[in-house]
């Protein structure tokens, strides 16, 4: 009788989002961008679905960075609703390399979002009390909404719309990265500043962080709207938004941190967000190379961002410390190199194959190095 009670008493025990999701979302992205290029540049016909730009932005935004997105936000669940949206994701992605856009891929994959909104949205809409922290929230709610689009949008005549979709979708993933960005390393910096003997004044900068919230959701909007003179707004609120990353990042001091290599690792995913942003408002407003500039907030400020949270969540639920692994460092060291060859293969200073495939390659070392810690640390309970 105690046996069967304990039995249903695990089966009820809620489990953390990021135990199924972080793994799962490292071995995808191993995959899924060598898969796209290859695919992308003719050398195989194995992945037909990722042999399209709608395709390859497809996967990377909702396939792997909702997936770190749906570990990081969905906290503790029980364990059948944690299957269900995980089994949802997996199936998805599944069907969506089988078939894209085919019936199954668009259920399954609306169907995550649906319920991934459903969880997420409603406790931090509550738990957010200023009118600021309230971007949390809606931000995700755009994502998730912008997800459901992409599933729903090519079985309609809006189907041509697709590639503005994704660049927008894109800008709310830095949106996001620009919010979390602060909300993270902030704190971190500070407290290694206190350790050192010294303090930290400029921590999250709520006046800057407003100014940057209302520039890239301007950017944002604008980039939905069709027009010249939306074009420029676009330009000149993601430029903004750029300036106001670069002077926040500036402000935190980094350079004075000692012996704090995982912090410099992510303020390195923040400063290609910086120059991704400024990069993308020139190529709006010379209408050329958007995106390659696009390449530096995807691979540069999402890949480096998304390693690095994912690889600092890990360790410290295995209750180790951050400073005393060299994975996230040499993974940040190959998102740099796949996010500089990637830049130069579209912007053609060399062979652009021989290019997107050693970016391809850089970046598949980078998350199997993060999977490799995922299967040397064993997570403890809290």
């Amino acid at each position: 009788m105690s046996s069967v009670h304990s039995t249903n008493a695990g089966t009820r025990r809620p489990v953390t989002g990021d135990m199924l999701f972080f793994p799962a979302a490292a071995l995808y992205a191993l995959f899924v961008l060598p898969a796209s290029v290859l695919s992308l540049t003719g050398i195989t016909g194995a992945f037909p679905a990722l042999a399209t730009p709608a395709g390859h932005a497809h996967e990377m935004l909702f396939g792997f960075a909702v997936a770190v997105v749906a570990g990081n936000q969905v906290g503790a669940m029980p364990r059948p609703r944690l299957l269900l949206l995980f089994g949802l994701w997996a199936a998805g992605r599944l069907a969506f390399l089988a078939a894209p856009h085919g019936l199954a891929a668009t259920a399954l994959n609306a169907a995550f979002f649906v319920l991934l909104a459903a969880h997420v949205a409603p406790r931090l809409f509550g738990a957010a009390k200023k009118l600021r922290n309230q971007a949390l929230p809606l931000v995700l709610t755009a994502i998730f909404a912008a997800g459901l689009a992409a599933e729903v949008l090519p079985l309609t005549r809006a189907a041509a719309a697709g590639r503005g979709g994704f660049i927008v979708a894109a800008l709310l993933f830095a949106l996001l990265m620009l919010f979390m960005g602060g909300r993270v390393i902030a704190p971190a910096v500070a407290g290694q500043f206190y350790r050192q003997g010294g303090n930290l004044d400029a921590r999250v900068q709520p006046r800057i962080e407003g100014g940057l919230i209302l520039a890239m959701a301007t950017g944002s909007v604008a980039l939905l709207l069709s027009g010249p003179v939306f074009g420029a707004l676009a330009a000149v609120a993601t430029g903004v938004a750029g300036v106001l990353a670069a002077i926040r990042l500036v402000r935190w001091r980094l350079w004075m941190l000692r012996g704090r290599p995982d912090l410099l690792c992510l303020a390195g995913g923040y400063a290609w967000l910086a120059l991704g942003l400024l990069g993308f408002a020139a190529a709006l407003a010379t209408e050329s190379h958007q995106t390659v500039a696009l390449h530096l907030i995807t691979v540069g400020s999402l890949g480096t961002l998304t390693l690095n949270v994912m690889a600092t969540t890990w360790i410290r639920k295995a209750r180790r410390e951050p400073v005393d692994f060299a994975a996230p460092i040499w993974g940040t060291i190959l998102l740099a190199a796949a996010t500089l060859a990637r830049v130069l293969a579209g912007l053609g200073v060399y062979d652009p194959v021989t290019l997107l495939v050693a970016a391809a390659a850089c970046w598949s070392g980078a998350f199997a190095l993060l999977l490799a810690l995922f299967l040397r640390l064993r997570p403890r309970a809290n």
